[in-house]
């Protein structure tokens, strides 16, 4: 219409709307356009708000277009405040669901609206459990699966999308990243005109009904991080090279790279440094390619992957995770004494009203009303809180735990090909020192621990690639060269 109404001629002479606002809600844009149609000798004419072509017009009708801006911008305030609420009750706002869910009626009814909740697809749930798995141990003959990869896996395997489409990179992205599945969907995060992220105080968690377990999806999230190009290279993830990005000069720091002799015949970890400036930068070691991974998978295999070596490493840590497990347990349990009381000292003061004995009007009584409400809620949301963080550490660690652990690792680590996993075997270390007469293999307790909880929950060895923070250590020779292991803390 409004090409129309600049082109010359135009098309028409007048433009007629119900009133300003139906035009623009914005007064800089109501003022530009109208201006923008004088200029070509078009007018625009409000049925409700007829004014003329005079200064003192348009004086009001730009008035009247800043008090629109300003309803406007009420309306949408309020109307998203009350989205928030609704929200923050469980109730669905409307739009698609997110994959894996479906829009069912509640069964509360306000007005003439009927309140809306999701809850789980069947169908769809699968696919999302499907994906989770498959970032998170892949498909059983290789290690997790990279975004791109999952989505290859989806097509080829005839599994569509809800809209009977081809799966890409953008959307599993999207699977694996949305709190929702672990019953927290995240509703306001960001602004409808720009698409920025709003501040956290802004968003509103909606509780709907979990896919997938938090200790699986927190595992999945830390295996994303440590594949993102803004802080690992991509030949680190996706390299063929077992310990790429992990193999380090013990005297230098610097990075162990591959170098090939006899036109690719053989293939050696070599001291970056000394690669480039020779022994005066650094008198690095040259080992074998073969040699040293197959020592460093031998080591992983016979010496830590034997329940008993896990319950010495992880002693400490499970120590202090069972005691944090009671205290959250133990203050609970006061959350819900806390709760119920507030529950009878209610009960007893609507039973005096009812037998009269209370006067409903006293404000006195309606204060104290009021404050064991306000107690008895805040004790309960603090309990069901306190419940989230204790389901999230998943479940506990046993004897029996550590030995299926062990044992479903050390058949995960080989390939059918006799090689090995590099994605399960970086699951367990995390940095490898080659000094001239040891080899040092480090890794995470807490990394450790978070991948035999995932194991244990998911009733399978499963693994990912954690943070770097140096805990236990092993020291191993691999030829005479090397010194016999003699410790691992």
């Amino acid at each position: 219409m409004i090409d129309a109404a600049t082109t010359k001629p135009p098309a028409f002479d007048v433009i007629a709307v119900h009133s300003f606002s139906r035009f623009f809600r914005d007064q800089f844009q109501l003022e530009f356009y109208v201006r923008r149609l004088a200029k070509n000798g078009v007018r625009l004419a409000s049925i409700t708000q007829e004014l003329g072509d005079d200064p003192m017009s348009n004086m009001i009708r730009q008035i009247m277009a800043l008090f629109d801006e300003y309803q406007s911008r009420e309306n949408a305030k309020h109307t998203l405040r009350a989205m928030k609420e609704n929200a923050r009750q469980g109730f669905w706002n409307g739009a698609l669901p997110p994959v894996g869910y479906r829009i069912v009626e509640a069964a509360e009814q306000r007005g003439h609206r009927v309140k809306k909740t999701l809850e789980i697809d069947p169908l769809q749930a699968e696919t999302v459990r499907l994906i989770f798995r498959l970032a998170r141990e892949g498909d059983g003959s290789s290690g997790p699966m990279g975004v791109k990869n999952i989505s290859k896996h989806l097509n080829a395997a005839g599994i569509r999308t809800r809209d009977g489409g081809r799966w890409g990179v953008a959307a599993v992205h999207r699977v694996l990243t949305r709190t929702t599945y672990i019953g927290r969907h995240r509703f306001n995060t960001k602004f409808w005109k720009t698409r920025e992220r709003k501040p956290d105080a802004e968003v509103v968690e909606m509780a709907v009904p979990p896919i997938i377990e938090a200790a699986e999806f927190e595992a999945v999230e830390a295996l994303l991080k440590s594949r993102s190009p803004a802080l690992t290279a991509p030949r680190v993830v996706s390299g063929p090279t077992l310990l790429t990005g992990i193999c380090f000069c013990a005297g230098c720091g610097r990075a162990m790279t591959l170098r090939t002799g006899k036109g690719g015949r053989y293939r050696y970890y070599t001291c970056s440094t000394k690669a480039r400036q020779g022994e005066t930068g650094c008198a690095g070691r040259t080992v074998p390619m073969h040699k040293l991974d197959t020592l460093v998978a031998d080591h992983i295999e016979r010496r830590l992957l034997q329940p008993a070596r896990l319950e010495h490493i992880l002693s400490s840590v499970l120590d202090r995770r069972k005691e944090r497990a009671e205290r959250r347990t133990s203050h609970i349990a006061e959350l819900r004494k806390r709760t119920a009381e507030a529950d009878a000292k209610l009960k007893r003061l609507y039973d005096a009203i009812e037998n009269g004995i209370a006067d409903v009007c006293d404000p006195t009584l309606k204060e104290r009303v009021t404050e064991l409400r306000a107690i008895r809620d805040q004790a309960r949301a603090d309990a069901e809180r306190a419940e989230g963080a204790l389901d999230r550490l998943g479940p506990g660690i046993t004897p029996q735990a550590l030995k299926t652990f062990a044992t479903q690792a050390r058949k995960r680590m080989r390939t059918a090909s006799g090689g090995y996993r590099r994605d399960h075997l970086r699951a367990l270390a995390q940095r490898i020192e080659v000094d001239a007469k040891e080899v040092r293999i480090m890794g995470s307790k807490s990394a450790l621990l978070r991948t035999l909880v995932v194991g244990s929950s998911a009733k399978t060895a499963s693994f990912g690639v954690p943070s770097s923070v140096p805990k236990w250590r092993a020291l191993r020779d691999s030829n005479p060269c090397f010194r016999r292991e003699r410790a691992m803390s």
